[in-house]
């Protein structure tokens, strides 16, 4: 069985599914995907979000505010406490900093990571961290505010192993999308090789970054299989290794009884 440690189950497009969200979960079903995990990037889309998911088992969600949203509601770390206690929420985020889509005084990006993991502390539940051009940054503020006491995931892992080893030592896990099937990935399968069997899960980010061979199409939970294909590969063993390890992480990072 497999997991997706990260999509948005929101956004993605349902057409070859009859416009059924049902459809599209027997499908994932019979395609052995497990468990997936939708994940939160802006307050006004999250109500929908939630309530999308909220009568199925087999779907977990996050909250937060992506650090690309420029518009929409800002919440407090009272709000996001509230919004975070809900039992479907097994996450925080996602959260972080992104310096290629943003720029200027991103002092408001900053402010907004801190509390971010401020709630993920309060709540003990993992930090979903996105993080693009903002590598130091990134690890700066995880230090500052003590982020290694509720861990979490880097998420759709796009850094070298020297960055890797940092946020392995924050009690962070390395995620793996699409991207690691790229040719022109290589630090990122170097970093696929090293990682500790413990501390690595795979995600899509569907409905973007599809992995090869469906590179520039939209992207669905179902293509994680290819993820955990490359990985398998690079690190010389088999898909149902890499399918029963990633599962496994999944389900000790986020405290959850696994699936039997």
């Amino acid at each position: 069985m497999l997991i997706d440690s990260h999509c948005h189950l929101d956004r993605i497009d349902l057409e070859p599914y009859q416009n059924d969200f049902n459809c599209f979960l027997k499908d994932a079903e019979n395609q052995r995907i497990e468990h997936m995990l939708c994940i939160s990037i802006d307050m006004d889309a999250y109500p929908a979000m939630l309530d999308l998911v909220k009568d199925h088992p087999q779907l977990s969600v996050t909250v937060g505010v992506h650090p690309n949203a420029h518009d929409g509601f800002e919440p407090s770390l009272e709000q996001l406490l509230d919004l975070g206690g809900d039992p479907k929420v097994i996450g925080i985020g996602e959260t972080g900093l992104d310096y290629f889509r943003s720029s200027g005084d991103l002092g408001w990006q900053h402010e907004r990571f801190r509390t971010h993991i401020r709630a993920a502390k309060a709540l003990n539940k993992p930090l979903i961290v996105h993080t693009r051009e903002a590598r130091e940054d990134t690890l700066r503020i995880l230090r500052e505010e003590g982020a290694e006491s509720c861990g979490g995931i880097i998420h759709c892992f796009t850094e070298n192993w020297e960055f890797a080893e940092q946020a392995l030592d924050l009690n962070f896990y390395i995620s793996f999308s699409g991207i690691v099937t790229f040719n022109s990935a290589q630090d990122i399968k170097e970093v696929a090789k090293k990682v500790p069997a413990d501390r690595f899960l795979i995600e899509t980010d569907s409905p973007y970054l599809a992995p090869v061979p469906f590179r520039g199409k939209p992207n669905y939970p179902t293509y994680v299989r290819y993820v955990a294909e490359q990985i398998a590969e690079l690190r010389n063993t088999s898909f149902e290794d890499i399918a029963q390890t990633s599962t496994r992480n999944f389900y000790t990072l986020f405290k959850m009884n696994q699936a039997m």
